[in-house]
């Protein structure tokens, strides 16, 4: 007599829970490199060096970096043109525009309320 198989457990997803990957995507895309990154992609394609002067600060191995684990998560592709000189490009995925749409609105909303955090930093601590 065979025994019963038990039922297939269910992924949970749940961006609270240390194991998941929804929470480690999540981490990923918020770090401080790669919201800027998807937000510039946002605004369309851009090679290495084209995107490394739009977010001002980054260096190239952080770029690097950036691009690799938001490639490795399905944000992004990485094109290789042939030309001469060759040149790489890189671009949002369906998944990483619908990322870079959330994180637009969170960029719109804090540029338009930047005027009131200055005054509640400055509230805070007017020692600056």
């Amino acid at each position: 007599m065979t025994q019963p198989s038990e039922p297939a457990q269910e992924l949970v997803v749940d961006v609270f829970a240390r194991g998941c990957t929804s929470r480690a995507a999540f981490e990923d895309v918020t770090s401080r490199w790669a919201s800027l990154v998807l937000l510039a992609l946002g605004e369309g394609g851009y090679r290495f060096n084209a995107l490394r002067r739009k977010v001002e600060g980054v260096s190239e191995k952080m770029l690097s970096q950036t691009l690799q684990t938001l490639e490795r998560d399905g944000m992004l592709t990485r094109e290789v043109v042939t030309a001469i000189p060759p040149r790489v490009e890189y671009a949002l995925t369906p998944l990483g525009a619908a990322v870079a749409r959330g994180l637009r609105a969170l960029a719109d909303l804090l540029e338009a309320s930047a005027g009131q955090v200055q005054a509640a930093r400055e509230a805070h601590d007017p020692a600056r």
